[in-house]
């Protein structure tokens, strides 16, 4: 697999270059080469490696799609990328497991909110939900607190960096030419193709597709077209439950989320590889790959705090936006929201974890874009906002994606 390239190396004319290297971008690369076999794609990321953010920084769950509005994008990609991700696994013997998850209510406000979660599970085609009783609860999780839940079998848990590297490996054995470490600049229309302007080289294409997760909107600008939403980085901060106290959480165990923000509150979610993750929690990055509070990239945080939306959002959701920031400085309060789930956590049960910045579309207006969203013109395809579940759902996205741009039905 080539990942390097030389300055003499002279620009090639190729029929799609897709730009970002994370599982939405090596999914419709690889997707493209399934359905039209000798196409001259061009992959380009960069990073030194593939999925090196969004892709590699998440709890590695695979959702089922009981959260999403029955009859969106993200319901029908979930349901459909979750059986192709669980597929594709078992192919290639990445690691993964369909362990199940309990989504719990723990007071009685929250049992509406927990009856709709149940329509739009049944709405989208998940198979073998089920309620549960405070007993069924203990049943299934030893240690959780609720006083009703959903058991969802279908959700699981995944090696989302090896489904990456796996990806890449394919998507070169096709023919697909793969380039890290290169940085796109600017693409501009050259008759009816597309010159990629990149930090080691030009590449002139017929059709473009950018898949530029955290800098999505970027990407946009740098083909000369407005986005109609900007991308807002937030911060999610885990903990981890110590060795000895991994015994209190046996697979996924969620809140019931709110409905007004697209965050799922902090949860409990075992890894493929071993241990238990706490969290994540919600706050505002200070730099788009800014994964501590300590990275701060001035002209990422002049360019969230300039734009309106972000304060509009903040206005909206004052309470919430400095509930968060508070939790992130303080383990005790981080604990309390664990303990509403599972009682029996204690401050000296965690340690600290890992973190995963999500780059979610936001609106002028502060509306956080929910559903994915793209933008378009003559020969060039942005995916501007791919949320959760796009890791679950990248080769469903991908099919999708190649579908339209080549023309073919999905």
């Amino acid at each position: 697999m080539r990942t390097n390239f030389s300055p003499n190396d002279l620009p090639m004319k190729y029929d799609v270059v897709v730009v970002g290297g994370g599982l939405v971008g090596l999914g419709t690369t690889w997707q493209m080469l399934c359905l039209r076999p000798g196409l001259r794609v061009l992959l380009l990321e960069k990073e030194e490696g593939w999925g090196r953010h969004q892709s590699g920084h998440n709890s590695g769950v695979l959702h089922a799609g009981l959260y999403y509005k029955p009859g969106s994008e993200k319901a029908r990609l979930s349901v459909q990328g979750l059986q192709q991700m669980v597929a594709f696994c078992k192919e290639h013997g990445i690691a993964h497991e369909q362990c199940g998850k309990i989504v719990v209510a723990v007071a009685k406000e929250e049992l509406p909110a927990l009856d709709r979660l149940w329509e739009r599970g049944h709405a989208n085609g998940l198979s073998g939900l089920r309620r549960l009783t405070p007993e069924q609860i203990k049943a299934i999780e030893p240690h959780a607190a609720g006083i009703a839940a959903i058991h969802v079998p279908q959700e699981g848990i995944v090696d989302y960096p090896a489904v990456s590297v796996k990806l890449a490996e394919l998507c070169a054995k096709l023919g697909a030419e793969t380039k890290l470490g290169m940085r796109v600049q600017a693409m501009r229309r050259l008759g009816d193709g597309w010159v990629v302007a990149t930090s080691r080289g030009d590449f002139e294409t017929a059709r473009v597709v950018t898949c530029g997760g955290l800098h999505a909107d970027r990407l946009v600008r740098a083909s000369g077209l407005q986005p109609k939403a900007k991308i807002v980085p937030f911060r999610g901060e885990y903990y981890m439950l110590k060795p000895e106290r991994q015994k209190l959480v046996r697979n996924l165990i969620y809140p019931v989320p709110d409905a007004n923000f697209p965050f799922l509150g902090v949860h409990f979610t075992r890894m493929i590889h071993g241990g238990v993750e706490a969290g994540p929690n919600a706050v505002l990055a200070l730099s788009r790959e800014g994964y501590k509070w300590s990275t701060i990239r001035p002209y990422d945080l002049a360019d969230a705090l300039t734009f309106p939306g972000l304060w509009k959002f903040m206005k909206h959701y004052p309470k919430m936006c400095f509930y968060e920031v508070y939790r992130s400085f303080s383990r005790a309060e981080f604990c309390r929201s664990l303990q509403k789930l599972v009682p029996e956590i204690r401050l000296e049960d965690l340690m600290p974890g890992g973190s995963g910045v999500r780059a979610q579309a936001m609106s002028a207006s502060g509306q956080l874009v929910e559903d994915f969203h793209f933008e378009e013109a003559p020969g060039i395809l942005h995916v501007v906002n791919a949320p959760s579940p796009a890791a679950t759902a990248s080769l469903a996205i991908g099919a999708s994606i190649a579908a339209k741009v080549l023309g073919t039905s999905a």
